[in-house]
């Protein structure tokens, strides 16, 4: 597969959304935004179908967040400490969590996703705050459809106004996608007064 030829990718995205952006709510480094601003990026190009590519990430990043929500309200979290990659994943909540704060307000659970790592952190913290399981997954499926649409709408902006190929459209949207979180992220942090600590690698895993 030719990944700079808009041609060999086809179908392909529609079966790559799925399981990255499911990966993504439990692992932040998977790139599952670029993937999702690709889509909108072939859309421009007629290559993909900006709704189906939506529903498509929207659909995975519901599910997901249940998962990962489920997992902490019932207090499973230690049962996947008895493997190396769920201790990894355990300190990866800790981080995520320092960094983007504790927060478990329906507020949160819709608009921090769209910083690097709050995704994973809101869901955690709702999951130990016992939030409501019904307002979570409603505030979880329409976040995850905003930022869905969002990311497809970069991707597929640039790639309508840049005519450029597609993979440097997806760059482009992926690079403003960082800065536009990351000035929402310094907004959201100064509004709570200061910066949580970040969190020691060390330290027990207490939830």
């Amino acid at each position: 597969m030719d990944l700079g030829n808009a041609d060999s990718w086809g179908a392909a995205i529609y079966f790559w959304i799925i399981p990255t952006v499911l990966g993504d709510a439990i692992f932040p480094p998977v790139p599952s935004e670029m993937l999702v601003i690709t889509g909108g990026a072939l859309s421009a190009e007629g290559r993909a179908n900006a709704v189906v590519v939506v529903i498509l990430a929207a659909a995975a990043s519901w599910l997901g967040d249940m998962l990962v929500f489920q997992l902490f309200k019932r207090r499973l979290s230690h049962v996947i400490d008895r493997w190396k990659w769920g201790r990894a994943f355990h300190a990866a909540v800790h981080r995520a969590i320092a960094r983007a704060g504790r927060s478990s307000t329906y507020a949160a659970i819709i608009g921090v996703r769209f910083i690097p790592g709050g995704r994973l952190a809101t869901t955690a913290a709702a999951g130990i705050a016992n939030v409501s399981t019904r307002g979570f997954s409603l505030c979880a499926a329409l976040g995850g459809t905003l930022w869905a649409a969002w990311s497809v709408s970069l991707g597929y902006f640039t790639g309508s106004a840049t005519r450029l190929p597609f993979w440097a459209s997806s760059l482009i949207g992926v690079g403003a996608g960082l800065v536009i979180g990351a000035v929402v992220g310094v907004i959201v942090t100064r509004r709570r007064g200061s910066r949580p600590p970040a969190a020691d690698p060390d330290e027990e895993l207490d939830f």
